[in-house]
Parts: C-alpha cells; sequence; structure tokens
C-alpha cells in the first residue's frame, strides 16, 4: 500500500538547501546549536523532540528522534512516557479551548 509518508526522504532532508543554500546553511547552524549540550543533555533534548515530533505529528521527526533517543541512551519506556507527556499536554491544549466553545455558545444562546 502506497502511503504520502516515504521514509526514505528523511535521508534527503539536506535537499532543503538546493534552491536556497544560504537559508537552508542559516537553518541547520541553527538547528545543530539547538541540539548541542548545553543546560539540557543531547538525551534530554532528545526526548523532546520525540515527544514534540508527536504532538505535531511528524513521521520523518518520529523516525529520527526515535533513533536518536536510543543513541544517546533512552530506553523504550522513558520515550513512551515522554509522548504520555505530549499527549496530556496536548489533549489538555485541545480541552481548554472548549472554553472558547463554551463562550461562543453562550453568547449565541442569548
Amino acid at each position: 500500500m502506497e502511503s504520502y509518508y516515504d521514509p526514505k526522504d528523511l535521508g534527503r532532508f539536506q535537499e532543503i538547501g538546493k534552491e536556497a543554500p544560504e537559508l537552508a546553511r542559516k537553518f541547520f547552524d541553527y538547528y545543530g546549536a539547538v541540539f548541542a549540550e548545553g543546560e539540557l543533555t543531547e538525551r534530554e533534548k532528545s526526548l523532546i523532540a520525540l515527544a514534540v515530533a508527536h504532538a505535531i505529528q511528524c513521521p520523518y521527526c518520529i523516525d529520527a528522534y526515535a533513533q536518536a533517543c536510543l543513541e544517546k541512551g533512552s530506553n523504550p519506556a522513558e520515550m513512551t512516557e515522554a509522548v504520555h507527556v505530549a499527549t496530556a499536554i496536548r489533549g489538555g491544549a485541545s480541552l481548554v479551548h472548549g472554553i472558547q466553545m463554551r463562550k461562543a455558545v453562550e453568547k449565541l444562546s442569548l
């Protein structure tokens, strides 16, 4: 079965700079700086990235950061917990917007 998502495309990510090399260089420089060891470890940053990848539902990022997490010493239990944290935040954000719906209903019901 064919899918819009092709895992092989992840390996072609560098090609985004083909027509805009200066912008791509700036992005990749920034990206590299963000994921370098700092106040957070590279392992912690990879867990955060994995959680965010699930929240934004990017299959390329999920693949990349699942691999990065394993390479940096995380285990499947930690990775699963990180995904649950993202899910809780994403779910809560959706639910709190229910207040917007309630306000609209209250206005319309007057």
